[in-house]
């Protein structure tokens, strides 16, 4: 291939190929020479280039070919010279004269047909002189050619008038005389090319659409008789356009000037199209007489091709047009179904609604804005309220004698049911943006629709049922008052048989929308609806007028109650109700509609006339439509029990069938729609049981199944729709059923062959309103009873032959098998069943053949042997080598193709090379289309299904389909469709081998590539649709060989193209591209824009394009892909490109605001001071500036806005995992000023706050939802940025209005709970998000929640209830939890630092710690009461199922028993922070608050009372404060410790780590209070159950932040046991009593000293605290061995780790007291150990020498434990001691200095300064007896000498400042020791400073401890050695004085170490003047040093004082310990 790529054809390469692959080479050449010509100078190289296309020409090319060859040589002509164009035009028209007709020479002609075309399209008027002669020419020949000639001639004419415009208007009669009577050509090809030439035509002949308007009409309607699909477009396209034009003309008006010629008015234009819709074809050109004649039926064809046409028209014209007139259109519209003509029968008429909503949907529902939308639903009420009235007047009419009022009635049904469904639907797509409609009195819709419900057509009245579901569904708020007001109109006209029925249809339609509407209707709904149906039930006997309709009510009301199922009632508590209340009548109901025994029925036949038997037989379709419903609906309720009490009357029902063709023949055939709905209703039914429970009526029920579609008792009907769905979905081309796919859908169904499909209409099964609409339907649309009956009787044939036994199946298996996957047992059945579908693979009707060969390949499936399915393929390939008819041909070979799809690869595989061979043999059968696509299809099934085995013939496969591609006319479009899916299956079969650079691999690859170009190019939808997944395969296998550059902008083009299937194709492949290649698409898509023409796309890019096409789009899979693609575009452009996109929501969400101006938002009623400064809230946004015009015609719809709110919330995730900068305004501005281009989420925050509130203050509320949460999502990421030119502000702080202007609507009185919870949530996050900092401006939001908890204070009772009772719950918990999330916040703000004016309050540090707290203060005393209940509700739902009998019957105070599964959800999101609440609240009033009843009693409605008497835990009636406070707040401490334990003992992992941090935060400020801590130490196994829950916590959960509160709990769980004991002990001490119990005996061991696990809390808590410092610091475990490889593991702790172990230790130390004096003695040594390990590991030299927590926690522990005043016990002294002097000895070995270290793990440095603290402290809290041991002294002498050796100061200045406590200890025998061991090296190391003095502060430091320790040890000395004492110390200080030279040079430590000296000097001399005197007399130069100083020092005091007022001298030590441990 790549030979062929030259600019001139390589002909030598073209000499050496074989012949078959010659037209592919030429090919690929002419395509690269398509790429190129462009591009390249073509000067020299023209000539040669000019032969070579020419050549080729007469080389009878294929269609590709020649489209290629002409497009090139057109190209090379107009970039290049243009000398020869006229004799290459010559030459053309010489061969098109050409005598000569045989089919060899035929592809040479077209070429030459094409090439002419080719030239006038692109050089049009340069060629003007030639064109007359070259039009003649090609007419001439139409006239002789065949059929592809003539669809080629007139293709080219077509070209050649685009190119000349109006310079052809010479020839414009003679082409338009030509081309119209081949409008009704035999073929459709040709059929479809004079309409798009005709349609080109009437661009410039002004004729067209005015003198011959009417003619053109004619002929269209004529062309649609008979036609196709594509004719329907084609020719529906050119109608619609020739109209539109008709009305308002495209050109100039000079021409029309000139000609003199009339408008057409929009009437007449209407009433032509009218004809067509009415009479079909032939109307006009028979005589006037025969026109009023009704008879005859209209072609159905014309009439789907008229409405496809009045689209068009519509379209073509625009929407502000339709805008304009759609009062005009919409009675025009109505009017041709209220015709005779279209309802001649009752399947006409339906197929005529069918089309009348088709184009009411397709021009309203997609070309007007949300506003027009609304506009055109009123005139739609005005339409059917003037109908109702005509109708009204004519009912009401006393003498109805005037058969015409009688019509009119009929005809105005249709009218009505047209009407209905556009205005649901519109309504429905609105959703809660049609609000305005309802609210506004003027318009009145309910009542228009309500009216209807009178109708006396059922039909109407149905229709006005599903309206108003719309109508509920899109606005839930009016489900209740609905259903109320039908109820009550119900009750008032009881007597009326149309309303019974109007209002029970409105009720089951209601309660069937009721799935859709999230928030439900409230219970008691639900019992009402059984009264009502059970009263009509049985008052139907009672009047004969009504018994019909009432019979039929009550069963609807009740089948469509049970839809409810389980949504209305929740489970347990609906088992109850159910089965206590309902269940039983609803069987008692259903056994008596039914005769018990054969005797009954007998009686029954006896005794009824005709009508009691109708009314009979309705009563029973209905209760077994009832009884369907609950099965279908209730699956949980079914238990074997119920099945079998169901089975009675549905066995009575079974009896009863085989009677009724007797009742029949005695009463007339009227009955028999009655008897087939009884029937219809039981199969439906049966096949819903298991057929286990009806095993005995078998046979009987197949007998009748078999009669039922075998049409033994009804020989007229024949139809069954099952027949298509049986067959397999990719068979759909061999059918044509892709038509199922297109927009034309909905009517393209009435023209399929073997289908009622398009015959759908709700009057043929009322109770089809209240169930499920299938996907995909806008309206239900049962089918026609008959079809029906049969459809359910196949179906539950499948269900129930598998289950017979094998002598039946033999006598039933005449019937068809396509269902059946089970086996078929013996031979015989199997015979008979093969002759069966064998015999039905050569049945003409290709429905049957596809079915045949689905059933025989799944026959072969299920028996499974390979002996029957070699015979069954044998059979098929003797079948075909003989056969010539296409019947057989076909049949056999899609039964090749169906065994190898269910028996697969491996099951077919030795008949694969037969089957291949046979199929393409057949396939290159050019006589026949369908056989060749027939063999096609079953090929691609056969590749397909062979996978890897089918590698072998991929070459020979991939040959012919090319040769096919090339050579196959373009009209046969199946055979193409097929050759795609062959392409495709292929594709697939070498998979990712594609990607390969062998010889054989390139091959395949490129001839894949020229077949995807090939049929890419291809006119028809479904095969360039193929093209695009095959190429969309490629591009997964080998996505370097796609080219995205072509592909791209060829999608782009696709997106607007009038096919579904081909919109869907581009879409998809568009998500596939976006996955990998977002940014590469939309950059080729927006260079495509300058490119290509026909992209529409602007400067959005391509995400602007598909965001429209959101508004546009209703197919399901096509908008989810749409969102998809969007999705992975977002994700990976979104953050490189931020305005780019969010610009694009902005301009999605603005639409909000511009329906604003049309219906204003509800505001609160709010005082009139808010009023002032909130007028600018709402209308900050309003004004956008004015709308461009460029813009779209129809304005974004909700839908799309909600995805753009969506999109916002996903580009602020996706800004969260970039890069901070996006969150922090200081680092975005820096960045923005290196690099302009940097782009940061933060500088568009005002954009994301406007979006967000645009979105939240919408009329939709799923909109309002989606702004709440963006909402949300802004507070929660930038509470915290702060604003860069305000320091101490944030930068959310500017937009508090617009916040406050957001949340406001969500709490007006009409808001959906579920936006009021989401609104709280927000409020909550607001307020403590600490962004605000001034109490007044919190107000404005605090305030909406003060005004919401009225509404939860209002109780249960309140009257006004839309939706059920869990909704309310979740409102009002959603309430309570704000509340409870403010009272927890604490501020957080720092606002102004202090130091400029510290006088004035209002520059605090912080908001005043309780300021959140006044705001909620005042609703406290409520709130807390609020609270409390809702914890005991949460405490009572929580229960186990088995304490079910426990809960309160009524249920708790937010919640009904009705909804208590539900319910339970709400509890579960916002138990926590109420929790958190309560305990603060507790904590705070210190339990103090006891309930007083009476005010609360006042405060509350009754409903209330008793929720707070639930609170008190009293039965209702009792008096009311028997309690006295102690035993409330027991009550309290129980439910909080109870909730808690429950929460904590197994948390959920899906749940939110917050809740976990509130509930120990919860534990955690209770025990803060001492009532809780005595009530938690009293009973001791609460503290063990509450440690070993929180044990069990920390096994699961490990986020450190919850490991932390965990001993934040446990610490307050033990100090709470020590105050107890305390107490005890102190009591016990107090009480001289005789028999004197020792105290220290109290505590834990008591005097064995025993602890039992479980009982014992310090076990518990130090079996938690051990997991803790396990988890930590592993190496403590004894299980870790210290082999050298672990000691490496002994890594650096977290900073958080270090203070978990801090916590732990420091609890760890407080357990001894706990214990008993021998119970110290068994947990001692534990503690003891873990602590000094924990010291020797922490404590690691650090550079900055901080002590880290717990170095300082174990040093403090060890303070507490040596100091324990409880074991000074004779009996434990021994021990005691024992383990204080190991303690020791095991610190001073850790301080050992290693002896040698490990090469490879060098040991972190000890901190000998802890150390030390350590030692120091033993010896300052321990007796001398205990560590006066001589080794242990001599151990800590080492410690301190090492250390005042050591070389770093630091440790030298510790050092001696730990001495200094040591030597100034009380008990001289602990200190002498010390004292004359290390005095004397002190006072070496301070005299050695005189020769290195200190260089920095450090050294002086450690200098000035020194001599601290030296003074005191001369304070402590006795006066007679105080002058040898003070010997050692003025010498040394003096020393440190340094002489006036000196201290100029001196470093600044050396000049601060002389005045050091000196002050201390001149403090010493006045202290002992005497000894001082002493000293420096005997050294004379050391007095001269000493005056000289302090000369010097006087002097330089008086040039300073001269200079400057004196300073204030620091002379503290720089570095503070951080903790005292003394």
């Amino acid at each position: 291939m790549e030979l062929a790529h030259s600019l001139l054809l390589n002909e030598e390469a073209l000499a050496q190929i074989t012949e078959a692959k010659r037209p592919v080479f030429i090919f690929e050449w002419l395509r690269f020479l398509d790429k190129v010509l462009v591009a390249t100078d073509v000067k020299e190289k023209q000539k040669k280039l000019v032969e070579q296309l020419t050549g080729l020409i007469s080389s009878s090319p294929g269609p590709p070919t020649r489209k290629l060859l002409a497009k090139n040589l057109a190209a090379l002509y107009s970039i290049g010279d243009t000398f020869t164009v006229f004799q290459t035009l010559d030459k053309c028209n010489d061969i098109i004269k050409s005598k000569d007709d045989t089919a060899a020479y035929l592809p040479t002609k077209l070429a030459a047909v094409a090439c002419v075309g080719a030239f006038y399209e692109k050089m049009g008027r340069m060629l003007g002189s030639s064109f007359p002669e070259t039009v003649n020419n090609l007419l001439k020949s139409l006239k002789s050619a065949e059929s592809q000639g003539r669809s080629e001639i007139l293709m080219s004419l077509q070209k050649v008038l685009n190119g000349l415009g109006g310079a052809a208007a010479s020839c414009h009669r003679d082409i338009y005389k030509n081309a119209r009577s081949l409008l009704t050509d035999r073929s459709m090809a040709v059929r479809c090319a004079v309409a798009k030439c005709l349609l080109e035509l009437q661009n410039e002949a002004v004729f067209m659409w005015t003198a011959e308007l009417e003619n053109v009409a004619t002929l269209c309607f004529k062309a649609l008789e008979n036609s196709n699909y594509g004719v329907r477009v084609a020719v529906s396209k050119l109608l619609g356009t020739v109209m539109a034009t008709a009305l308002i003309p495209k050109q100039a008006t000079g021409t029309m000037m000139r000609q003199n010629v009339k408008r057409a008015t929009l009437e007449e234009v209407l009433e032509l199209m009218a004809t067509g819709f009415l009479r079909g074809g032939s109307g006009f050109l028979k005589s006037g007489g025969e026109m009023l004649k009704v008879g005859g039926s209209v072609n159905r064809e014309v009439r789907v091709g008229v409405t496809q046409a009045y689209v068009v028209f519509v379209t073509t014209l625009g929407g502000q047009w339709l805008e304009r007139n759609f009062a005009t259109f919409l009675s025009h519209v109505l009017d041709l179904v209220s015709h005779p003509r279209a309802t001649q029968t009752h399947v006409e008429a339906v197929y005529s609604r069918r089309c009348v909503s088709f184009i009411l949907r397709a021009t309203v529902g997609s070309l007007l804005g949300e506003k027009a939308q609304i506009a055109a639903a009123k005139d739609i009420c005005q339409a059917i309220g003037k109908q109702m009235k005509a109708v009204e007047a004519v009912v009401n009419d006393a003498n109805s004698e005037n058969k015409s009022g009688a019509a009119d009635v009929a005809a105005s049904q249709h009218v009505m049911v047209c009407a209905l469904q556009e205005l649901g639907s519109l309504v429905q797509s609105l959703n809660a943006t049609a609000s305005p409609l309802i609210q506004e009195p003027s318009i009145g819709l309910l009542e228009t629709v309500t009216s209807v419900l009178l109708h006396p057509s059922m039909a109407a009245r149905l229709a006005a049922a599903w309206c108003l579901r719309c109508v509920a569904v899109a606005l839930p708020f009016q489900l209740t008052p609905f259903l109320d007001r039908c109820a009550e109109r119900l009750n008032n006209l009881k007597t009326s048989p149309e309303a019974v029925s109007g209002y029970s249809f409105a009720m089951a339609a209601l309660l069937g929308g009721v799935h859709q509407c999230p928030l439900g209707i409230p219970h008691a709904k639900g019992k009402m609806v059984v009264s009502i149906a059970e009263d009509l039930l049985r008052t139907a006997a009672q009047n004969s007028r009504l018994s019909l309709q009432r019979t039929q009510a009550g069963w609807l009301l009740l089948g469509a109650l049970m839809t409810l199922g389980l949504c209305l009632l929740d489970s347990h508590f609906f088992f109850f109700f159910f089965f206590r209340y309902h269940l039983p009548k609803m069987l008692l109901l259903w056994r008596n509609v039914f005769p018990r025994s054969l005797k009954e029925l007998e009686a029954e036949k006896a005794r009824g006339d005709s009508f009691t038997w109708q009314v009979t037989l309705e009563g029973r379709a209905g209760a077994l439509c009832a009884m369907r419903s609950f099965v279908a609906h209730c699956p949980e309720l079914l238990t074997e029990d119920v099945i079998r009490k169901l089975m009675t009357p549905i066995e009575c029902a079974m009896t009863m069938m085989s009677h009724i063709p007797s009742v029949i023949k005695a009463h007339g055939a009227h009955l028999k729609a009655s008897a087939a709905m009884v029937r219809l209703r039981l199969y439906d039914i049966l096949a819903l049981l298991p057929p286990k429970t009806y095993e005995g009526s078998f046979n009987a029920l197949l007998r009748e199944l078999v009669a039922e579609f075998t049409l033994t008792d009804n020989s007229a009907n024949t139809t069954t729709s099952l027949l298509r769905s049986l067959c397999h979905y990719d068979d759909s081309v061999l059918l044509g059923s892709w038509l199922q796919e297109t927009d034309h859908k909905s009517i393209e169904d009435q023209l399929q062959p073997n289908s009622a499909s398009g015959s759908g209409a709700l009057e043929h099964d009322p109770s089809s309103i209240y169930l499920r609409i299938p996907a995909g339907e806008a309206v239900p649309g049962p089918l026609p009873l008959g079809v029906s009956v049969i459809d359910a009787s196949v179906a539950l044939f499948g269900v129930v032959f598998p289950h017979v036994s094998y002598k039946h199946r033999n006598k039933v298996i005449s019937s068809g098998l396509a269902e059946n996957k089970s086996t078929l047992g013996p031979e015989e059945v199997r015979k008979s069943a093969l002759t069966l579908v064998m015999g039905a693979l050569d049945n003409p009707n290709p429905i049957l053949r596809c079915a045949a060969g689905e059933a025989l390949g799944r026959m072969a499936q299920v028996v499974g042997e390979a002996s029957f399915i070699a015979r069954m393929a044998q059979y098929s390939f003797d079948k075909l080598k003989s056969a010539r008819d296409v019947v057989s041909r076909t049949g056999h070979s899609l039964a090749l193709g169906c065994l190898h799809r269910y028996v697969g690869g491996i099951g077919s595989g030795q008949h694969l090379k037969t089957s291949v061979s046979i199929l393409l043999a057949l396939a290159q059968d050019g006589t026949s289309p369908e056989v060749q696509t027939w063999s096609l299809h079953s090929l691609a099934l056969i590749v397909d299904s062979s996978g890897p085995m089918y590698r072998g013939y991929v070459e020979p496969t991939l040959s012919l389909v090319l040769t096919l591609l090339l050579t196959v006319p373009p009209s046969h479009t199946e055979v193409h469709q097929c050759l795609g899916r062959c392409l495709g299956a292929i594709i697939t079969t070498v998979g990712p081998e594609l990607q390969g650079n062998g010889a054989t691999i390139s091959t395949i690859r490129s001839s894949c590539l020229v077949g995807c170009a090939i049929t890419q190019d291809h006119s028809d939808s479904l095969v360039q649709a193929a093209a695009i997944s095959c190429l969309q395969q490629l591009h997964m296998f080998a996505p370097r060989h796609v080219n995205l550059s072509s592909l791209v902008p060829s999608l782009c083009v696709h997106l607007c193209s009038s096919h579904l299937l081909l919109r869907r194709a581009a879409v998809a492949c568009l998500r596939q591209l976006a996955q990998r290649e977002a940014a590469e698409v939309c950059e080729y898509a927006m260079n495509a824009h300058s490119r290509h023409q026909g992209v529409n796309i602007t400067e959005t890019g391509l995400e602007g394009v598909l965001f429209g096409m959101l508004d546009r789009e209703t197919d399901r899979k096509l908008c989810s892909d749409i969102h998809d693609t969007l999705g992975h575009m977002l994700s990976s452009l979104a953050v490189e490109n931020l305005s780019h996109w969010l610009m694009l929501c902005k301009d999605v969400l603005a639409a909000s605001i511009a329906f604003f101006t049309a219906a204003p938002v509800g505001g609160g009623k709010d005082e009139e001071s808010e009023k002032k400064d909130e007028m600018d809230d709402d209308t900050m946004f309003t004004t956008l500036g004015e709308e461009d015009k460029s813009k779209p015609s129809v304005a974004p719809r909700w839908a799309t806005r909600v995805f753009a709110a969506d999109c916002l919330c996903r580009v602020i995730m996706l800004c969260e995992n970039a890069n901070k900068a996006h969150f922090d305004l200081a680092l975005a501005r820096s960045a923005r000023l290196k690099n302009p281009k940097n782009d940061f989420l933060v500088l568009h925050l005002s954009d994301l706050i406007r979006m967000a509130f645009m979105a939240a203050t919408d009329h939709s509320n799923q909109l309002r939802m989606a702004g709440l949460q963006a909402l949300e999502d802004i507070i929660k990421k930038f509470a915290s940025v702060p604003e860069p030119e305000f320091p101490g502000h944030v930068i959310l702080e500017q937009y508090q209005a617009n916040v406050g202007a957001a949340l406001r609507p969500a709490f007006s009185q009409d808001t959906p709970s579920d936006i009021t919870a989401k609104a709280c949530q927000v409020c909550s996050a607001w307020i403590g998000s600490g962004v605000v900092s001034d109490l007044n401006d919190l107000r404005r939001v605090h305030n909406l929640l003060v005004s919401s908890l009225d509404k939860v204070q209002a109780g249960k009772g309140s009257s006004s209830q839309l939706y059920r009772e869990s909704a309310t719950t979740m409102e009002k918990l959603a309430v309570l939890k704000a509340w409870a999330e403010e009272a927890e916040t604490k501020p957080k703000r720092v606002l102004k630092s202090t130091e400029e004016d510290e006088d004035d309050f209002g520059t605090v540090d912080e908001l005043p710690p309780d300021s959140l707290i006044t705001l909620v203060q005042p609703e406290l005393p409520a709130l807390s009461r609020l609270w409390l209940a809702a914890l005991k509700d949460y405490a009572l739902l929580t229960l186990p199922a088995e304490f079910a009998t426990q809960l309160p019957p009524d249920g708790g105070a937010f919640y009904t028993p009705e909804t208590i599964d539900t319910a339970r959800l709400h509890y579960r999101n916002s138990w926590a922070p109420i929790l958190h609440a309560v305990a603060l609240w507790l904590n705070s009033t210190g339990f103090n608050a006891s309930e007083s009843t009476e005010e609360t009693a006042a405060a509350m409605p009754n409903s209330q009372k008793r929720a707070t008497s639930v609170t008190l835990n009293q039965a209702p009636g009792t008096p009311p404060s028997t309690k006295s406070l102690l035993d409330i707040n027991k009550d309290r401490m129980h439910l909080i410790l109870g909730v808690s334990i429950q929460f904590l003992c197994s948390p959920r992992p899906e749940e939110p780590v917050e809740h976990v941090t509130s509930c120990l935060q919860a534990l955690h400020t209770l025990l803060d209070s001492p009532c809780a801590r005595i009530h938690i130490a009293e009973d001791q196994l609460l503290g063990v159950e509450l440690l070993s829950v929180l044990h069990r916590l920390l096994l699961t959960w490990d986020p450190p932040s919850v490991q932390l509160l965990v001993t934040g709990v446990v610490q307050q769980i033990v100090r709470a046991a020590q105050d107890y004991l305390q107490e005890k002990r102190n009591t016990l001490n107090e009480d001289d009593s005789e028999e004197k119990e020792n105290p220290l005996a109290l505590g834990e061991g008591g005097e064995s000293g025993g602890l039992v696990p479980g009982k014992s809390l310090v076990f518990a808590a130090m079996e938690l605290l051990m997991f803790i410092l396990v988890r930590h610091m592993p190496h403590l475990s004894s299980k870790v061995p210290d082999s050298p490889s672990h000691v490496a593991a002994k890594s650096h702790l977290s900073e958080e780790s270090a203070r978990l172990v801090a916590a732990t230790v420091t609890i760890l130390s407080d357990l001894p007291s706990l214990c008993s004096s021998a119970g110290c003695m068994t947990v001692l040594p534990t503690i003891l150990f873990l602590i000094t390990r924990v010291l020797k590991e922490t404590a690691i030299k650090s550079a900055d020498n901080q002590v880290p927590p717990p170095v300082s926690a174990a040093l403090q522990g060890i303070k507490t434990i040596v100091t324990l005043p409880t074991v000074r016990t004779d009996e434990t002294q021994k021990q005691w001691t024992g383990l204080i002097r190991s303690t020791l000895a095991s610190i001073l070995e850790y301080s050992q200095p290693a002896k040698e270290t490990h090469k490879d793990f060098p040991f972190p440095i000890l901190d000998e300064v802890s150390i030390l603290t350590a030692i120091a402290l033993f010896l300052w809290s321990a007796s001398t007896e205990i560590i006066g041991v001589q080794c242990l002294q001599n151990g800590c002498m080492n410690r301190f000498k090492s250390a005042l050796n050591s070389c770093d100061p630091w440790v030298q200045a510790k050092c001696y400042q730990l001495l200094l406590s040591v030597f100034q200890h009380t008990n001289r025998a602990l200190s002498t020791p010390y004292i004359h061991s290390l005095a004397p090296i002190m006072v070496e190391k301070l005299k050695a400073v005189e020769r290195s003095r200190p260089n920095n502060n450090l050294e002086l430091l450690a200098v000035k401890e020194g001599i601290k320790v030296l003074e005191t040890l001369v304070a402590l000395g006795e006066e007679q050695n105080r002058v040898q004492l003070l010997a050692l110390l003025v010498p040394t200080l003096i020393s440190y004085l340094l002489n006036e030279n000196a201290f100029a040079s001196a470093s600044t430590a050396s000049k601060d170490l002389h005045e050091f000296a000196l002050q201390n000097l001149m403090h010493i001399g006045p202290l002992y003047p005497h000894a001082f005197k002493t000293v420096m007399g005997a050294a004379p130069e050391l007095k001269t040093r000493l005056e000289t100083a302090v000369r010097a020092s006087q002097a330089s005091k008086a040039k300073a004082a001269a200079r400057q007022p004196p300073p204030t001298v620091h002379s503290t030590p720089t570095i503070k310990l951080k903790t005292s441990f003394f």
